[in-house]
């Protein structure tokens, strides 16, 4: 199954549970009375609205790229996590409506072990599904499945906490622990709503993703042959579950193309082996310059113009730079 198509299919599961899951918290609601249960309910139609987002969203990315688009439609995968991280926050600030409207206006709450028993069966398959859905979004680099999972898991830690005040209103008969719940989850849910709208701004500006730029250079580092003199202008950008590497290569300039290419091969295979399928690579050949001599390891090179003084190790700052990496004068 090819990742487009996986990501397609762990996206219907989420949204078919959360119309279960929402099914389910609304009858707890009606049966309670509990705006604690409310909170859960009302995220829950969040929950179903950006799940069918995050679908459409999906399927969108996975179209082939055309004139219009040359790098695919990946890019809708930001708009997607966007949108349902403002949605998260939106149901943040309708609850702490509620849970004051509460205070203001106490309601009498009942079968609250019924309540228990519902919320608590939606919250461990929240949890499932939706490391389900972090799992393979990390794995296949979808932001919108990654957001969609997230989602569920703040859910579920919003579910658990409801869980605790209720079971404390049930032993303590303090009706005021309703609404306190509410609003504690209320904050914890607009932090996470905002967490994903961050990262959704950043894929569509194309932020650096330091965190993956450190594993592709080090990943490199661990497999760098002789023949990699220098890699510069390192650059990745991500267009949904497609990651777009590009960089300068150099490597001894007597090399013919047949040989240079052979190295662009390697490491092509080496980033594929380390991310997946799902990278394209495009890579700016040069040839080595007499001061590259110092900083390459190539030891039956025949071409030599200077002693070897030291290997040069690649960090994101030098990697990135736009310049042949020489030794400090």
């Amino acid at each position: 199954m090819n990742t487009a198509k996986e990501n397609i299919n762990v996206q219907r599961l989420v949204v078919g549970v959360g119309l279960a899951l929402f099914a389910i918290k609304v009858v707890a609601w009606y049966m309670t009375s509990s705006v604690a249960i409310l909170t859960d309910a009302l995220e829950s139609t969040v929950n179903v609205v950006a799940s069918f987002i995050g679908l459409y969203s999906l399927v969108l990315s996975a179209k082939p790229r055309d004139l219009e688009h040359p790098y695919g439609h990946g890019k809708v995968e930001f708009i997607s996590a966007g949108i349902e991280g403002a949605l998260i926050a939106v149901a943040g600030l309708v609850i702490i409506y509620e849970a004051i409207n509460n205070f203001r206006h106490p309601h009498e709450i009942g079968n609250l072990d019924f309540g228990i028993l519902l919320v608590g069966v939606a919250a461990g398959v929240n949890f499932g599904v939706g490391y389900l859905a972090v799992q393979r979004g990390e794995k296949n680099n979808s932001l919108a499945l990654i957001a969609s999972g997230k989602h569920l898991q703040s859910d579920t830690y919003t579910t658990l906490g409801i869980i605790a005040g209720l079971v404390l209103m049930r032993f303590t008969g303090w009706a005021w622990v309703d609404s306190v719940v509410a609003l504690i989850f209320a904050f914890v849910i607009i932090y996470t709503g905002v967490k994903i709208v961050r990262s959704s701004i950043a894929g569509i500006m194309d932020e650096a993703d330091t965190e993956l730029l450190d594993k592709v250079v080090a990943t490199l580092n661990e497999r760098r042959e002789a023949n990699w003199v220098d890699v510069h202008n390192l650059r990745i950008i991500k267009y949904g579950s497609v990651l777009h590497l590009d960089f300068h290569l150099t490597v001894p300039w007597f090399l013919n193309v047949h040989d240079a290419h052979d190295e662009v091969d390697k490491i092509d295979g080496l980033v594929k082996e380390k991310f997946g399928e799902s990278v394209e690579m495009f890579v700016h050949m040069d040839g080595c310059l007499d001061f590259s001599c110092q900083i390459c390891s190539k030891q039956d090179c025949p071409e030599r113009r200077a002693v070897f003084v030291k290997k040069l190790p690649w960090t994101v700052d030098n990697i990135s730079s736009n310049n042949k990496h020489r030794l400090d004068v």
